[in-house]
């Protein structure tokens, strides 16, 4: 009996040990194929870095992240978050990059009481009435960098913009987050086909015959890249001053200098971090990405770092018991852990207060173009769907 006994303690002890063990993995939804995977690779590298960093594992114990590819479309997004949720039973699942897809996941996520960390996109509808204990942010809430923008218009004089954004939600949060603080006047706006439309020259032709004297636009990834090279041919440099938000990053500008699209320097641009922020986590993460991978990182991989550093000391806190979702959701509210942009806090609907830089695209020492903080433009910010929260 007593022999019978300590067997079965034995083998319940391993099938213990064995959940436990399995219950420490996260999952990670990013875009990996079509064009749009060079910014999720972006985000993988520095995951996977971030893991390299705390000795592959989360809250001192192993750990795997699980990646899985959204393919650039809602629908496979939840297809996948739908995996990580049911089938393989992960309590935090990061990453979303396009709000699309991040809105067409979130339901699934909470109605499993599950975690979402975005580790990218911030609609504003879920930082604001339809916020959730079970969210969390490691980016931003949408209009916050275009209203940092807006904000340095004003203050340089700038009396009149051309808006140009993808007709999706990220996009329409960019368009109003400059027109809700821009005091001169919008000359004209364009949301265009995403993500299939990367022919500008219909729109930019709209843009210079409107007579505004800049012309402020958001297309992240490829689109990037083709707007700044249409931009360039369409002789708008000096005749149209250039601001952009999530358009010039460490992915594009090896590409735009490759391709010799010089309108892009001196262009300004406005985003919560900056490889030359000057902290320790970040003087590491840029060195070791720059050492492993010859570019700078980009916001989509600061973020993605963050959000790894952010859930490691969140296990840390509950001592690897991912089914202890409340201890989670309080350890990751806490946010106590060495982020790249310095001191990192949340705000009642869980989206970071931090400030916004104004940046201007630079040659470095070395001859590659990157990007340098000029000022500071909010302190601390509050994005402006947080009063609508009532967490």
């Amino acid at each position: 009996m007593k022999k019978q006994f300590i067997i079965g303690a034995l083998a319940s002890a391993l099938m213990s040990t064995a959940a436990f063990a399995e219950n420490l993995k996260v999952g990670f939804i990013t875009t990996l194929t079509t064009p749009a995977a060079v910014i999720g690779n972006d985000q993988k590298n520095a995951v996977d870095l971030a893991m390299e960093h705390l000795g592959g594992k989360l809250g001192g114990k192993p750990a795997e992240v699980v990646f899985e590819d959204d393919g650039f479309k809602p629908e496979i997004g939840k297809q996948k978050t739908d995996k990580l949720v049911q089938d393989d039973d992960i309590s935090i699942i990061a990453g979303y990059i396009w709000s699309n897809v991040l809105m067409a996941s979130a339901k699934p996520i909470f109605d499993a009481n599950k975690i979402m960390i975005s580790a990218n996109a911030g609609p504003s509808v879920i930082a604001g009435k339809r916020c959730n204990a079970n969210f969390f942010s490691t980016s931003w809430q949408n209009d916050q960098t275009p209203m940092a923008m807006g904000e340095y218009l004003n203050q340089s004089g700038v009396k009149s913009i051309y808006v140009m954004a993808p007709n999706y939600a990220a996009g329409k949060d960019m368009a109003a987050g400059v027109a809700r603080v821009f005091k001169g006047e919008i000359k004209g706006q364009d949301l265009t086909t995403w993500p299939g439309q990367l022919d500008f020259s219909a729109e930019l032709a709209k843009a210079k015959a409107s007579g505004a004297e800049a012309i402020f636009v958001f297309y992240p990834g490829k689109a990037g890249g083709a707007f700044m090279k249409q931009y360039q041919q369409a002789g708008l440099k000096g005749a149209m001053d250039l601001y952009t938000v999530f358009s010039v990053d460490g992915i594009s500008l090896p590409k735009m200098q490759a391709g010799k699209l010089d309108g892009v320097l001196g262009s300004k641009l406005t985003n919560q971090w900056d490889p030359t922020l000057d902290n320790e986590a970040n003087k590491k993460f840029v060195a070791d990405f720059k050492a492993k991978h010859g570019t700078y990182p980009s916001f989509y991989a600061a973020q993605a770092y963050d959000s790894i550093k952010l859930i490691d000391s969140a296990v840390a806190a509950v001592d690897g018991d991912m089914k202890n979702i409340d201890g989670l959701k309080a350890a990751l509210k806490e946010a106590k852990f060495d982020s790249v942009r310095g001191n990192f806090k949340f705000g009642n609907n869980n989206m970071p207060i931090q400030n916004f830089y104004l940046r201007e695209v630079v040659e470095d020492a070395d001859g590659k173009w990157a990007t340098k903080v000029v000022s500071t433009v909010y302190t601390d910010h509050v994005d402006p769907h947080a009063s609508d929260c009532k967490l």
